[in-house]
């Protein structure tokens, strides 16, 4: 299960007592289902977030809004049905039930027609995967261009395979409230590897810490993971 956010508030007490502007949010079995669609899309089976929201239901099959484990009071492990039969509830058993038909048809069955039209079902190839310092990746498919998104004007130092051809590379100014450094890692091979650092071009100051790439292996799709591109919104 998933929550909608850190500290969401909205949801029973822990006591039990019902919701009257404060309270405990827990796990949405709609989340549950949202995430069953991504893995649909990576390629891999959504089976087990379906028969992790069929848990979630009450003896009478209604899915619940929220669900959470007993914590002081001996609740069941879903709050019952009958707290929880509003819209929310019918979104639950909605996101089931299209997790459950995008299953057997092979991709999303809300995806709307002009995306379907566009990309036929087909992945676009990612032509840069982006490492920043706040959400480091450790791998990226081969193939494509490792950007160092950074805050500052600044040069990243790198190598391949334990900082062999080293070289340096300025970044450039995104146009997007950050700075880049694209490095040429297309033309590597499976199973190398990318090292790299930084250091600011105003203060000269370090990173102090080295960062370290691999290829990503394929999925069980037999697909390399995607990554998300801003410098190309055609492979988003």
């Amino acid at each position: 299960m998933w929550h909608r956010y850190r500290g969401d508030g909205y949801g029973e007490h822990e006591d039990g007592r019902a919701y009257d502007g404060t309270g405990i949010g827990r796990g949405w079995p709609l989340l549950t289902g949202e995430r069953g669609h991504y893995e649909l899309c990576a390629g891999n089976d959504p089976l087990p977030y379906l028969e992790a929201m069929a848990a979630m239901a009450s003896p009478g099959g209604m899915l619940p809004e929220q669900c959470g484990m007993p914590t002081r009071s001996p609740r069941a492990f879903c709050f019952p049905a009958a707290e929880r039969l509003g819209d929310a509830a019918r979104l639950a058993h909605a996101e089931f039930v299209k997790l459950l038909v995008s299953r057997q048809i092979g991709h999303p069955s809300a995806a709307r027609a002009r995306f379907w039209q566009r990309y036929q079902g087909h992945r676009a190839a990612a032509q840069h995967a982006f490492w920043w310092p706040h959400a480091p990746i450790g791998g990226f498919a081969a193939g494509a261009r490792l950007a160092v998104a950074l805050l500052h004007p600044s040069i990243v130092h790198w190598g391949r395979d334990g900082w062999l051809a080293t070289m340096d590379m300025p970044t450039s100014d995104a146009g997007l409230g950050f700075h880049v450094a694209v490095l040429d890692t297309a033309a590597l091979t499976p199973g190398s590897w990318v090292d790299f650092t930084w250091y600011r071009q105003d203060s000269g100051a370090w990173a102090g810490r080295d960062s370290p790439c691999a290829f990503s292996p394929p999925n069980r799709a037999g697909r390399s993971a995607p990554g998300i591109d801003p410098l190309n919104p055609d492979a988003m």
